[in-house]
């Protein structure tokens, strides 16, 4: 079983606890502070990816951690739960996909946008206005620079993408003349 999809059974169940308590937003706040500040210090990186530690240490190491840093019972007991069943290295990928779990059913979806030049605030809102028309959901917009494009866009949403480049208008004009 791949690790998304394991880290997706995980999470489904947190977010199920967080439902029934009433505290999802919370769980989502401590869990990204906990994937932060594993990420951000080497020795927790280590003992979380280590197969050389015991699964019951590494729940009883990260239980002593997050009781020192305040954090709830119930992400203590789900991370004791996680360690225990030897897949604390799947950290990232549950925290990504719990975030994911709690965009999903909030009707967020991420649009990412590539372009040769950052986007006006303009263009940005009428992007967001026009997927958001096209996808029936409520879009976070991130964007990245690519040279290569010349001019235009590139936008995926989930797995569909939609190639407004100039590279991309010449990709399919060679195809065109190619197969005319």
């Amino acid at each position: 079983m791949s690790n998304r999809l394991t880290a997706r059974r995980y999470a489904k169940a947190l977010l199920e606890i967080g439902d029934q308590q009433g505290n999802v937003p919370q769980l989502q706040q401590e869990l990204e502070t906990v994937a932060d500040a594993v990420a951000a210090n080497a020795d927790l990186t280590r003992l979380v990816a280590s197969p050389l530690v015991l699964p019951r240490k590494k729940a009883e190491v990260f239980e002593a951690i997050l009781a020192t840093a305040k954090v709830s019972v119930t992400l203590r007991h789900f991370f004791r739960v996680v360690a225990e069943a030897g897949r604390l290295s799947l950290l990232p990928d549950l925290r990504r996909t719990f975030a994911d779990l709690v965009d999903e059913r909030a009707g967020i979806v991420e649009a990412h946008v590539s372009s040769a030049q950052p986007l006006s605030e303009v263009q940005s809102k009428a992007l967001v206005a026009s997927l958001a028309a096209r996808t029936g959901k409520t879009i976070r917009l991130s964007w990245s620079q690519d040279a290569a494009l010349l001019g235009g866009l590139k936008v995926q949403v989930g797995s569909t993408v939609l190639d407004a480049s100039l590279q991309g208008q010449l990709r399919q004009l060679k195809t065109q003349l190619l197969s005319a």
